[in-house]
């Protein structure tokens, strides 16, 4: 049934014919079990990627600090990466969905052939950088030998192995498209179990391997990447969907533009954080000893209530893709209401936990007297940033999907770099180093308010407005 919306645009206009059964689910499933569907397995894979990273985290901190200080400082450098790996995601997965809503499925395989393609030259242009600029980078951080050698060797080997996560990322992404939602929560699950069995046997050397600590855990995040690499090619190959083959292969440049003219503004805006990271650990060194400390601690413990928005996400854009290419405002709509409903639900449970336990949270990582005293009001006051944060992430998506990541690109850098910098700075100068936190408050309830009132003007000038679009 159409709006009353949709009536006053579109007066003479006849709704979309329906979608036959044998169709691509994401155009017959009622919107909320498919968003549920699609979503969960991602979910569940990126909680369980969460838990090994702040397992690598917790059992290198046992070697000693300049091996944990080591790995927190690379940390931005592994964020950018995904950070390119996740925008050109976006835009394989945006073009592949749109593709197979207008029942193009030749244009739709080309676009996975192009996908590869282009992940591809993302570990070539990785790896060579690693390589030539890690000890330079570390060398910029830190004057602690140990720290800085630890760091080059841990840096050289994830971009080493990045072309698994590489290869991954491009079958995730195919798959979602398809409409597969299992494929990419056993791709990162796999990987997960394999890097967490792995991690303490090549770090600490039990079982008969050799002890190679900072070298064993990338080794063993990398080894994980690449049994998700070799599942995620063979999904691929057996999809029903989406057939890719390089028989005769040749890179089109309309097809990378495409993919680049939605993804570029997604890896700017997913790059922003490691220009968060590396600019507020700055600021809070020009206040407190501990400052830094809290906040890598922190970004480890929160990527528990943030990494299930980001699945979800990862079940959002394809829907909202799909079905704006099928011309069905319908169900645009309440994919992304039924998302922020249930991320906002999300937001709120892990503040809950936030202001409960802060305490036990430090603790997972060793947290001194001093360091819980600023650490645990520290973070009851981050908490208080979950729920706009989420709301502004997940229209974020929406508005990818839909063919406008310049509202993405936008709200993320008001996220991140316009309001946080001069925020952190002014409160720690006017207040000192506890009144910093606050800055990621007000910086993200802003954009969560603009990005609200944005969302309406647009459902009622584009969303709708699809039906009538010939």
């Amino acid at each position: 049934m159409e709006s009353p919306l949709f009536l006053s645009i579109c007066p003479n206009g006849k709704e979309d014919s329906p979608l036959s059964p044998s169709e691509n689910k994401m155009g017959v499933m009622p919107v909320r079990p498919l968003l549920l569907t699609m979503s969960w397995p991602m979910m569940l894979s990126m909680l369980v990627q969460a838990l090994y990273n702040m397992v690598d985290s917790m059992f290198v901190a046992q070697l000693n600090s300049d091996a944990f200080v080591a790995l927190s400082l690379v940390f931005p450098v592994q964020s950018l990466i995904t950070a390119i790996q996740a925008g050109t995601g976006v835009g394989v997965n945006t073009m592949l969905s749109r593709r197979l809503g207008q029942k193009r499925p030749e244009e739709a395989s080309a676009v996975a052939c192009h996908g590869y393609f282009l992940y591809f030259l993302c570990w070539v242009v990785f790896l060579t950088l690693g390589m030539l600029f890690a000890r330079p980078f570390m060398e910029l951080y830190s004057d602690v030998p140990r720290v800085i050698e630890y760091g080059v060797t841990y840096l050289r080997i994830v971009v080493l192995f990045s072309l698994g996560s590489c290869m991954q990322f491009a079958a995730e992404r195919v798959l979602q498209a398809s409409g597969n939602s299992i494929g990419p929560m056993v791709i990162q699950g796999v990987g997960a179990i394999v890097n967490l069995i792995l991690d303490p046997i090549l770090i600490f050397g039990l079982l008969g391997f050799p002890r190679l600590e900072v070298a064993g855990a990338a080794i063993a995040t990398g080894l994980g990447q690449v049994v998700g690499m070799v599942i995620g090619l063979v999904m691929v190959a057996r999809s029903p969907i989406v057939h890719v083959s390089f028989r005769g292969f040749r890179p089109q440049g309309a097809i990378v533009a495409d993919i680049y003219r939605i993804g570029l503004p997604a890896i700017v805006m997913q790059s922003l954080f490691t220009i968060m990271t590396l600019g507020t650990n700055k600021i809070l060194a020009l206040f407190s000893d501990t400052g830094v400390f809290i906040m890598g601690a922190y970004f480890k413990v929160q990527s528990f209530v943030f990494m299930p928005i980001f699945g979800m996400n990862n079940g959002l854009t394809p829907i909202v893709s799909y079905n704006y290419g099928a011309k069905r405002p319908d169900r645009i709509r309440e994919a992304i209401h039924f998302a922020l409903l249930i991320g906002g639900g999300i937001m709120l449970l892990g503040t809950a936990v936030f202001l409960l336990f802060p305490g036990a949270l430090l603790g997972f990582f060793d947290a001194d007297a001093a360091t819980l005293a600023a650490g645990i009001p520290a973070l009851r006051i981050l908490c208080l940033s979950f729920l706009p944060a989420g709301i502004s992430i997940l229209l974020s998506s929406a508005f990818q999907a839909l063919g406008v990541p310049s509202l993405s690109l936008g709200l993320s850098l008001l996220r991140q770099v316009i309001l946080i910098f001069p925020l952190a700075l002014l409160l720690g100068l006017a207040a000192g180093a506890g009144a910093v936190w606050y800055a990621f408050v007000i910086a993200e309830a802003l954009p969560c308010i603009g990005a609200l009132v944005l969302y309406r003007w647009f459902s009622k000038t584009k969303i709708d407005a699809i039906s009538c679009q010939p």
